[in-house]
């Protein structure tokens, strides 16, 4: 455990230090960036699985004046990583989570979801309260506590159907990530990380300190159970979106794939900004 917390301190002190770039704002010149186009639903590392606020491919519209520019100067290395990822994806991960979805009902699949779901409850509820979203943090709290305690262990999500006490619902905080760009910290470089997939200096910043929110980090876990069990998470969400999944959805068709995804996932960062 020490050995994690020690490696993610390490890197948000380096990427930090050594990327003065991502204080600035996301306005880079046009002539080194790349205009955003296009918007996803991809989660930050907090999103509930229920949630709602995902805007549909066919929104652009909407959030034209989120129109940024992404600095780019990575692109060969972050292409090395993408293509990786998406060797990845189609040999092993989708064909994993496509056989564990024959061999596994929906509904046990779907406890799973909502069980880890609910173990990142310290994540959002945080950044709920650094960004100043006091009702969503207290429906947070409400929701794990009930999860928790009448759902055993959050395995059931009986506050799904629950009538809110106020409409509409606020948007929940997803992770350090957004808090970042809501204090008007710009992403930086644009970054592509092995198995993690698209990100940047401000998200990755975002991810590590979410890593000392995650119960999972602080578990008496050797680092290859720690693998195991990320891996499986992620294999389980897959396998319940096998139908509906948003990477195969952005990048069918695409004539250049890498730029699609880059894309995507700046534009739907902007969104959750702009909760």
């Amino acid at each position: 455990m020490r050995f994690r917390l020690a490696s993610c301190a390490i890197l948000a002190a380096f990427l930090l230090l050594g990327a003065g770039s991502v204080f600035a704002s996301d306005d880079i010149p046009a002539d080194s960036a790349t205009e955003v186009a296009q918007i996803t639903n991809m989660k930050g590392a907090g999103a509930a699985a229920d949630s709602t606020d995902l805007a549909d491919f066919d929104d652009f519209d909407e959030y034209d004046d989120t129109k940024t520019l992404v600095y780019d100067p990575l692109k060969g290395w972050n292409m090395i990583w993408f293509h990786f990822n998406d060797a990845m994806f189609h040999a092993v991960f989708k064909p994993v989570a496509t056989g564990y979805a024959w061999v596994v009902p929906a509904k046990p699949r779907q406890w799973v979801r909502n069980f880890f779901t609910n173990m990142l409850f310290p994540v959002r509820f945080v950044n709920n309260i650094l960004q100043g979203k006091f009702d969503a943090a207290y429906m947070e709290f409400s929701k794990f506590l009930a999860n928790t305690s009448w759902g055993l262990l959050g395995f059931a999500d009986i506050t799904g159907d629950m009538k809110r006490n106020w409409e509409p619902e606020r948007p929940t905080a997803d992770g350090l990530g957004q808090t970042l760009g809501k204090m008007k910290i710009g992403h930086g470089i644009y970054l592509v990380w092995p198995f993690l997939g698209p990100s940047s200096i401000r998200e990755t910043v975002g991810w590590v300190g979410d890593a000392f929110l995650d119960p999972l980090t602080y578990g008496d876990l050797t680092f290859l159970e720690f693998v195991a069990i990320r891996a499986y998470k992620n294999v389980n969400e897959l396998s319940l979106e096998l139908k509906t999944n948003e990477y195969e959805a952005i990048t069918a068709g695409a004539i250049d794939k890498y730029a699609a995804v880059r894309d995507a996932y700046i534009r739907f960062r902007a969104k959750k900004v702009k909760e």
